[in-house]
């Protein structure tokens, strides 16, 4: 990589190029996102976000940024949490993904607590000290210069407040990896194809957390961004990790 290039899955793209690349690969299965969520993983996505939230430290009455929100399953989760006197912001660089999102939340009756917004998470539209806390649930990796992301996040927290990511991460070697292989590169691409009508989208997937750093990568970045008290907790073996960093 260089500093005009970056990966996209296993190919080595342009800056510009890849941004343009995630955005298509989100238009594609915007419709069909949540089910093939549930499908990719047997429904354990909804455990590990579920984790990820209640053990977040997210207060009644804060302010909170959901970066690479998507479709709200996190927004949702975490509306509910800071009640009527917090606000939640969800934020997404593209616009299909929200606008599923808003939908759902809306349905739900979530309409008014949830903000919706189109915002690159390398240029938040924010001034510094704004939020408790910034969440990204499955989107890190998908941010084409994450150092700048990271410290972004830093940058709108208020002292104290917190980083929270939640992200596949690097599994133990062995038979399950193996196995995880398989899963990866043959099953999802597979069902990309009949149930999304879109196999290329969901290699590209698979690719990107392959190229996503390990724990101890990630932390360290998180302290060169700036935060202080870093560190994760493995989910399922390190099929994904939470991890989070506080602003000092």
């Amino acid at each position: 990589m260089t500093q005009e290039t970056t990966h996209f899955g296993y190919r080595t793209v342009g800056r510009d190029e890849k941004k343009r690349l995630v955005r298509g690969v989100f238009d594609s299965v915007a419709g069909r996102y949540d089910l093939m969520n549930d499908l990719m993983s047997g429904g354990l996505h909804r455990l590990w976000k579920r984790e990820f939230i209640a053990t977040s430290g997210i207060r009644p009455g804060a302010a909170v940024l959901d970066l690479a929100g998507g479709t709200g399953d996190i927004a949702r989760l975490v509306a509910r949490r800071v009640g009527a006197a917090g606000k939640v912001y969800l934020a997404d660089i593209n616009a299909r993904m929200v606008e599923v999102g808003r939908r759902r939340l809306d349905n739900l009756g979530l309409a008014g607590h949830v903000e919706y917004l189109i915002v690159d998470a390398e240029r938040l539209p924010f001034p510094e000290n704004r939020f408790d806390a910034v969440t990204i649930a499955f989107g890190l990796r998908n941010v084409t210069d994450q150092p700048k992301a990271l410290s972004e996040m830093q940058r709108v927290l208020r002292p104290g407040g917190q980083a929270l990511i939640l992200e596949f991460s690097r599994v133990h070697e062995g038979l399950f990896s193996r196995l995880y292989d398989l899963h990866s590169f043959r099953v999802l691409p597979w069902l990309g194809a009949r149930v999304a009508g879109d196999a290329a989208s969901y290699r590209y997937l698979a690719e990107s957390i392959r190229r996503h750093p390990p724990q101890p990568e990630l932390a360290a970045m998180l302290e060169a961004a700036g935060f202080v008290d870093t560190g994760w907790r493995n989910l399922h073996a390190g099929i994904v990790a939470i991890h989070r960093g506080c602003k000092p």
